[in-house]
């Protein structure tokens, strides 16, 4: 699965597969902790990040949303900047 970004120690990454793999979303990992987050929503759909990252994933999706839809639709991955 290959990293879109890095910041404060969350790993984020996204992964394709044909449609069967809707809705888009990421996985944010921090530590032991994994979460699935919906890029439409922000919201973690599946995971256990604790929830000071999970806010942190959702305020990168915010920024990024844009540049994540435009990935997950051309299936073309690009490293996105971290939150600052």
């Amino acid at each position: 699965m290959p990293e879109i970004c890095r910041f404060y120690g969350i790993i984020i990454k996204m992964f394709f597969k044909p449609r069967e793999h809707e809705p888009a979303h990421i996985h944010a990992i921090y530590n032991e902790y994994v979460g699935i987050f919906d890029i439409h929503s922000f919201e973690m759909i599946d995971g256990d990040l604790p929830q000071k990252a999970q806010e942190l994933v959702k305020e990168w999706l915010k920024d990024n949303y844009k540049s994540l839809i435009q990935m997950w639709e051309t299936q073309v991955i690009t490293k996105l900047n971290p939150l600052k």
